[in-house]
């Protein structure tokens, strides 16, 4: 089994951030029937901790895990050993074809925008934490382009959790990507079927985009299915 966890976020922000990327070139030559491999609104999620291939008798101990990481992650110690990457982790791993769902390092660092009212305190006072999606980038180069959606809000409370995930995984000694996390929403993998100008266009687009909040209320297991047209089946989720 493939597996991934991670937040998807409410219908309205998938609406919300669908409707703009419909209007951006990725979109349009979606429209015009260029397969810029746009990632379909029923998958769009953030990844927290990406599995790979478990064996499906080891299922029972993934669930485990994440029945111990969903209230975890609020605990004092977690907060205190929480890391976030700083511009020293930049370009840690080179660029390189991104795997679905993927962990790769963006080409810059996700820009934090305003805190709201509560902000990241709600990660310790115990409120349930916010985001949205807001702003973008790209990784890669080439037929590797991928173009992506940044966080914003309480985007600490992110790291607290996917820390608590890959604790108990590695607790649990079963397999993840230990590469840094950089919270992000995969929006398109054009590749080089959009001339370079576009995908730069689109990139300038992005990084004007603001969606509207939505409460961190849950994280999800996912095995995902490569081929042609990858599909993804619900295993679970832990409410946070």
């Amino acid at each position: 089994m493939r597996l991934f966890v991670a937040l998807y976020p409410p219908p309205d922000v998938v609406t919300h951030i669908g409707a703009y990327v419909d209007r951006l070139r990725v979109g349009r030559a979606t429209a015009d029937g260029v397969n810029v491999r746009l990632a379909s609104a029923d998958n769009l999620h953030v990844t927290l901790a990406f599995l790979g291939d478990v064996d499906e008798g080891r299922l029972p101990d993934v669930r485990a895990a994440l029945d111990r990481a969903a209230p975890g992650w609020r605990t004092p110690s977690r907060r205190r050993g929480a890391r976030r990457p700083d511009r020293s982790d930049r370009w840690r791993h080179p660029p390189e074809p991104v795997p679905e769902p993927d962990l790769l390092a963006p080409e810059s660092d996700l820009a934090v925008g305003p805190v709201p009212p509560g902000g990241v305190a709600a990660v310790a006072g115990g409120p349930v934490a916010r985001l949205r999606l807001a702003g973008g980038g790209r990784f890669g180069r080439g037929r590797f382009t991928v173009l992506w959606a940044g966080l914003d809000g309480d985007v600490d409370a992110l790291y607290l959790v996917s820390g608590a995930v890959r604790s108990e995984l590695r607790r649990s000694r079963l397999p993840y990507d230990r590469r840094l996390l950089r919270p992000h929403l995969t929006l398109a993998r054009p590749g080089e079927r959009l001339p370079r100008a576009a995908v730069d266009a689109d990139l300038a687009d992005l990084a004007e985009y603001v969606g509207p909040w939505w409460p961190l209320a849950e994280m999800v297991l996912m095995a995902s299915h490569l081929g042609p047209r990858p599909t993804y089946d619900r295993l679970g989720s832990w409410p946070l």
